[in-house]
């Protein structure tokens, strides 16, 4: 892949080009010229001292732009014209406060194997993130039509995936490839030639979103500045009772049966000023009124209408509920709501071609939309927004079904083992099998097709350091839902941590073998919960909260499992190399696989022949405790009944310590009845008698 410079002479207008690779760009950025030092480094040191002022750095132009999207070459003397597209999607943090923060930056942006270069801006407190996208044959759409729509809807997808990770906001952009930014340099700058890009299907559009301008500009009538995306009848009808009942306040003692004449003159004038269509102010009075004459109503309504001026220029709104309206017609003009069930929190995303990112609307983002009200002239306090923001006004989101329900049509490439196939084993057709059935259960999960059990089958992958264990847990997600994977799980806390099945779509239990004896009884349950019974911060009451997460699970130690009764719920593989992380799916047809076999009842969970062969394959991972080992090297099952001894479990407890010179047993409750679950592992017979349980034992 080859990227542009421009430069541009200032005394005499021309404009250089010059192509390099991409590789290449990044070692002149690592390892920048004298003039490039010299111009960078003069526009760092200058850029506090020039903000709030209109001065520039004089210098500036001496910086070639780069265009990482396209490849240009010279057309005649002065022109210039594409010769390739890249696929590359710059996104930009700006208004970092230093280095330490654009580290930060970097080192998430790492984390996505999509991302091509990372690296300081040449102001230094920015960073540009290079994403790279491919359709899903591995190509690019070379025509202009084509790569102009290809790069919108990746720019957006890049967002969407990138800014749930980043610390800091990115710094939204119009999504055009001919976007570039000055010519940088950073010593620690970031490059993955074995990038794995994002795939994606052709646009046959561009994406289309309405601004708030011109959603202010659709409709001139009062009643579609109220309500400007209500269903016009029901905007009527509401405006028309609230006139109806203001008209009915101001005639004093009238009553049904009265002559009618009086009220239908003073109802047509104020249907009049509220800006109610003459033809609806017909209709909705012969419904209230059905013993009016049709012909006499019109007559008397079409004369009004005539006669009078201002049309709607006073709505019969009490105070507040003017207010109310017009914060209404303020909010969804300005904004768009969803309330996300999956993190519990509202969302909004600014009505303009920009904005498409919806972000939490946190605190200070309300505080915002009600200065900008003001601003506007509508008298509204925080607590007016808060309201509106936590009512059933708001619609229900949920990504995940979502993401599901979008994948379209599995077309029959098996992509669930061919992930697993991505892992290195030496029981790779064990593993495949196994890896499959706990993806199907985590997506019936997700899909809360079993609100009886918990998904508590955990893969665990052991293997040494740098083999890319992490980075294959974070890519089973797809990126847009990775905003849901995490794999910092605090044990400490037991209600973070249930809290964490609701919250998640994915846990990674990072380092497994670190996980203390103490913490595996509350991890089982954990894993088999399947709902969650708790109270959620400033709420009341104890609510039912759905549970989306399953498991996984790193180690780099093989001796991990400590369940003498066999620790079904574990599928430990031992990764022989590095997983293979650059390879890129197609996470819709991925997912559409899972659905299909869903939809067509495959099995998701494990039987009792699956359990069996994880006992088996486990055994190679358990520990072997000391007492363990005693047992194992100082006994043996009896072959018979006449063979060996009966004894309870404290005699066979004391007879180890005695036999062991090591051995220390403590006869606590504990060690006794981690000692049975041994002898019944290793497939000694037992019966009870009034002396409690004897087991029958040959000592070597």
């Amino acid at each position: 892949m080859k990227v542009t410079l421009f430069k541009q002479d200032s005394r005499t207008g021309s404009e250089s080009l010059t192509t390099l690779t991409a590789e290449a760009l990044m070692g002149r950025m690592q390892s920048p010229t004298k003039a490039d030092s010299k111009y960078v480094n003069g526009l760092r040191r200058i850029i506090p001292l020039l903000r709030g002022r209109k001065s520039h750095y004089e210098y500036i132009d001496r910086l070639p732009r780069v265009c990482p999207s396209l490849e240009w070459q010279r057309k005649g003397t002065d022109g210039k014209e594409v010769l390739r597209y890249n696929g590359i999607v710059l996104l930009e943090v700006n208004r970092l406060t230093g280095r330490g923060e654009a580290e930060r930056v970097k080192a998430k942006a790492r984390l996505f194997p999509q991302t091509l270069a990372a690296f300081v801006g040449s102001s230094g407190e920015s960073v540009k993130i290079w994403v790279a996208f491919t359709l899903p044959d591995g190509t690019l759409p070379q025509q202009r039509d084509w790569y102009e729509k290809f790069h919108a809807h990746a720019y957006r997808l890049a967002v969407n995936c990138y800014q749930p990770l980043l610390p800091f906001s990115i710094t939204l952009k119009e999504a055009s490839p001919e976007i570039s930014f000055r010519l940088t340099m950073d010593e620690l700058a970031y490059y993955n030639p074995e990038v794995a890009p994002f795939r994606m299907e052709q646009p046959l559009t561009f994406p289309d979103e309405m601004t708030f301008r011109e959603k202010r500009q659709q409709g001139d009538s009062p009643l579609a500045r109220l309500e400007p995306d209500s269903d016009t009848l029901v905007s009527v009808h509401r405006l028309y009772e609230m006139t109806l009942a203001h008209t009915l306040e101001g005639i004093t003692g009238w009553k049904r049966g009265n002559d009618l004449q009086p009220l239908l003159v003073k109802l047509a004038e104020a249907c009049f000023r509220s800006g109610i269509p003459e033809e609806e102010t017909v209709r909705q009075t012969l419904a209230h009124y059905p013993e009016t004459d049709e012909v006499t109503l019109r007559t008397l309504v079409h004369t009004l209408y005539q006669e009078c001026k201002g049309f709607g220029e006073s709505p019969s709104l009490s105070g507040d509920q003017a207010i109310l309206l017009r914060m209404k017609e303020f909010m969804e003009r300005r904004y768009e709501f969803r309330f996300n069930t999956l993190t519990g929190e509202t969302e909004y995303r600014k009505r303009d071609s920009i904005h498409f990112y919806f972000k939490p609307a946190d605190r200070r983002a309300r505080n915002s939309m009600a200065m900008d009200a003001l601003e506007e002239g509508i008298c509204v306090w925080d607590r007016d927004v808060d309201r509106y923001l936590g009512s059933d006004r708001i619609p229900i989101y949920n990504p995940i079904e979502d993401y599901l329900w979008s994948t379209g049509k599995w077309d029959g490439h098996d992509r669930i083992r061919e992930l697993a196939d991505c892992v290195p084993c030496m029981n790779g057709g064990c593993w495949r099998e196994l890896f499959y059935r706990w993806f199907l259960s985590m997506v019936a999960h997700w899909r809360g097709m079993d609100r009886m059990h918990g998904n508590s089958t955990v893969p665990v992958l052991i293997g040494a350091q740098g083999y890319r264990k992490s980075t294959f847990c974070r890519l089973i997600l797809p990126p847009e839902l990775r905003f849901a994977y995490t794999d910092s799980l605090d044990f400490r806390s037991k209600r973070d941590a249930e809290m964490a099945l609701g919250r998640f779509l994915l846990i990674n239990l990072d380092e497994f073998d670190q996980i203390s004896s103490n913490q595996q009884g509350f991890l089982k349950h954990l894993l088999q919960k399947p709902v969650l019974n708790l109270r959620k911060p400033y709420a009341t009451s104890v609510q039912e909260v759905r549970r989306y997460a399953s498991f996984i699970a790193t180690s780099n130690h093989a001796d991990l499992l400590n369940d003498p009764s066999g620790s079904r719920r574990f599928i430990c593989i031992e990764v022989t190399e590095p997983i293979r992380t650059e390879i890129t799916f197609n996470y819709r047809q991925l997912y559409a696989q899972a659905m299909q076999a869903l939809n067509q009842g495959e099995r998701y969970w494990l039987d009792d022949a699956d359990e069996e062969l994880l006992k088996q394959e486990n055994r190679q991972f358990e520990q072997t405790t000391p007492l363990e080992a005693a047992l194992c090297s100082m006994t043996r099952r009896a072959r018979n009944e006449r063979e060996g001894e009966e004894e309870t479990l404290m005699e066979i407890a004391e007879q180890l310590n005695k036999r062991s010179r090591i051995l220390k047993l403590k006869l606590t409750t504990g060690n006794i009845s981690y000692l049975g679950r041994l002898m019944r592992k290793y497939g000694f017979t037992s019966r009870r008698t009034n002396r409690g349980m004897l087991y029958r034992i040959v000592w070597l």
